[in-house]
C-alpha cells in the first residue's frame, strides 16, 4: 500500500488539504484503494485552519520518514521559512526515494529545500512572479496547471491541486483507475488547456500616449503596425522600439493579445457565434480565432465558453 503523508502548518488551509484527502485518503465503494492517507504536522496537536476551525493532528515529523509521497497542501504565509527540523526531514524524505508533492503555495516551501533549483515549477498565477523572484534558479511556468519531475512534482492554484493528484494516481496505476476514480469524484479526469485561461484579462495600462485606447476600440478593423505607427506620427522602428522598452513586447504581439482578451470577453458576455466573435476581434476568421485561442489560452473558445460563460 503506497503512504500518501500530508504535512500541514498554521494556519492550514482546509481546501489544499481537501484535495490530497479526497484522492488519496477517501475509501469509495467499487474503487480499489491502493493508498493510505495520514496528516502529520511540526509539533502535534490542535492546528487552526483558514475555515476557522482546528483540526486534530497526532503524527509528527517522524511520519514523513514512512512515506512514499509527501504532500505540501498550501503554505501560507508563503514568506514563511522552514524550520531546520521540517527542512531535514524533507530532504531525508527525498533522499530515500519519497516523492515530494506541493499544492499551490506550497511549493515556496518546497523551493526552499534547494530541490527545484535548475527545474520548472509552477503555483498560482498571481504568486508566479513572486515565485520567480524569491527563487530565481526555479523556471516558473505560470500557465502549467501541474508540473511533474518524478521525484517533486508542484501545482497551479488550488483547485490544480486534484489536477496533479489524479495525474499522480494515472502515473502510478494507470488511466483506467484514475479515470475511476474522477468519476466518482464528478471530476473530468484530465482538464484541457493551462492556468493562463484562468486569468483575468485586465485592460492594460495606456503607456504610450493613447494609442493603447485607441486601437483597442478598433479590433474590428485590419489594423497594421504601420498604421500605429502613423498614429503617433513615428517610424514603424521607433514604435517597436518603444513597445519593447514600454511594455516588453512587440506592437503585433500586443495587438493580437488583446484581440485574443476581447474575444474571451465576448465568449463570456455574450452568446454571439464564434466566426461573428473572431470578425469583431479582428481575427477574420472562426478557424483563425480557433488557432490563436489555443496558442494563446491552451484551450477552444467554445470550451471556454462552457467554463466561463457569465450566464
Amino acid at each position: 500500500m503506497h503512504r500518501v503523508v500530508a504535512l500541514v502548518r498554521p494556519v492550514q488551509s482546509t481546501f489544499e488539504l481537501g484535495c490530497a484527502a479526497e484522492v488519496f485518503g477517501t475509501t469509495r465503494a467499487g474503487v480499489p484503494q491502493h493508498y493510505e492517507f495520514e496528516v502529520c504536522t511540526e509539533i502535534p496537536g490542535q492546528v487552526p485552519t483558514t475555515a476557522g476551525y482546528t483540526i486534530a493532528v497526532p503524527r509528527g515529523l517522524s511520519a514523513l520518514a514512512e512515506a512514499d509521497t509527501v504532500i505540501i497542501p498550501g503554505w501560507a504565509p508563503v514568506e514563511a521559512p522552514l524550520s531546520p527540523r521540517v527542512h531535514r526531514a524533507l530532504l531525508r524524505a527525498h533522499a530515500r526515494g519519497a516523492r515530494l508533492v506541493t499544492i499551490c503555495s506550497g511549493v515556496f516551501a518546497l523551493a526552499r529545500t534547494g530541490l527545484l533549483d535548475g527545474r520548472s515549477a509552477t503555483t498560482h498565477w498571481g504568486r508566479a512572479a513572486q515565485l520567480r523572484q524569491e527563487f530565481p534558479r526555479v523556471t516558473v511556468e505560470p500557465d502549467r496547471l501541474y508540473v511533474d519531475h518524478g521525484d517533486v512534482a508542484t501545482s497551479a492554484g488550488a483547485g490544480a491541486g486534484i489536477d496533479l493528484c489524479l495525474h499522480l494516481v494515472r502515473q502510478d496505476h494507470g488511466t483506467a483507475h484514475a479515470a475511476l476514480l474522477a468519476r466518482h469524484m464528478v471530476m473530468p479526469p484530465q482538464r484541457d488547456g493551462g492556468q493562463v485561461q484562468y486569468v483575468p484579462s485586465a485592460p492594460p495600462e495606456d503607456a504610450l500616449d493613447g494609442l493603447l485606447e485607441w486601437a483597442g476600440a478598433r479590433l474590428g478593423t485590419p489594423l497594421s503596425v504601420a498604421e500605429l505607427a502613423m498614429r503617433l506620427n513615428v517610424s514603424p522602428r521607433t514604435l517597436a522600439r518603444r513597445f519593447a522598452d514600454q511594455l516588453g513586447t512587440s506592437p503585433g504581439a500586443w495587438l493580437l493579445s488583446r484581440r485574443v482578451a476581447e474575444a474571451r470577453t465576448l465568449l463570456e458576455e455574450t452568446n454571439l457565434p464564434v466566426d461573428a466573435i473572431a470578425a469583431r476581434v479582428g481575427l477574420i476568421s472562426a478557424v483563425n480565432l480557433r488557432r490563436r485561442f489555443r496558442t494563446r489560452v491552451g484551450t477552444t473558445p467554445g470550451a471556454y465558453r462552457r467554463s466561463f460563460r457569465v450566464s
